[in-house]
């Protein structure tokens, strides 16, 4: 599924986040919190708990991530991550 440049996969299965390497990628990880964010290379992340809207710029809209998501952010992208529940995730930049 794609919204507003954002790729999410719901609850992928174990061997897939095996075949990407998910759980060999840095750990990331906030408490609640606003914060503006710019992509400046294409991001692959894999959240293990938190819950986010992600409000991309010049959008109306946002994109909601949480826990079980595989999601990939493209490069140049620029957003306001609106932390709701602390986030910690695997991520990945190409």
């Amino acid at each position: 599924m794609e919204t507003l440049g954002v790729k999410i996969e719901r609850n992928p299965s174990e061997s897939k986040l095996t075949d990407l390497g998910v759980r060999t990628w840095p750990k990331w990880g906030c408490s609640p919190s606003k914060f503006p964010w710019t992509y400046s290379a294409k991001e692959t992340c894999y959240l293990l708990k938190g819950k986010v809207k992600v409000y991309p710029d010049g959008q109306n809209d946002f994109v909601e991530v949480g826990a079980g998501d595989l999601v990939v952010f493209p490069k140049g992208m620029s957003c306001t991550w609106d932390v709701s529940e602390a986030v910690d995730k695997h991520y990945n930049f190409e």
